[in-house]
């Protein structure tokens, strides 16, 4: 039986990667963050803010599914949220040094656009909308 080198040689470094890999493991500090992040997370310096509602029908209730939109006056841009079975939604990150616009739209039908000022101080800000029929529907 012939035993070839280089099998061998692949194998005892397989073998050593292993066991580097299990013996070599550090404890983790949960104080620290793992080796592969990158930065902390935004700090909450004041500029920050939320969002959170819930859309409904005109009866009063709760629309799953419902695409809540917010945009930023300022920079247009603009983000979406699917609403959960029981209608809530919720943007974090907001600018408090910018005014948004927010409407929910569902299956053809849509909310009034509702504003979130720059006065508006609430960290946390709650807007509720209601989808009914465009007007000329009614």
């Amino acid at each position: 039986m012939k035993i070839n080198p280089f099998a061998i040689l692949t194998l005892l470094a397989s073998l050593g990667l292993l066991s580097g890999l299990v013996l070599g493991q550090a404890k983790y500090d949960s104080n620290k963050p793992p080796p592969f992040f990158k930065g902390d997370k935004k700090k909450d310096d004041g500029t920050m803010r939320g969002l959170q509602g819930t859309v409904k029908t005109a009866d009063d209730t709760p629309l799953e599914g419902a695409v809540v939109k917010i945009k930023n006056v300022k920079t247009l841009q603009v983000r979406s949220f699917i609403t959960r079975t029981d209608g809530s939604y919720l943007f974090a990150g907001l600018s408090t040094n910018a005014d948004y616009e927010v409407w929910a739209d569902h299956q053809g039908k849509s909310s009034d656009m509702r504003t979130l000022s720059v006065f508006d101080s609430r960290k946390l800000a709650v807007i509720n909308l209601k989808v009914e029929p465009k007007k000329s529907e009614k």
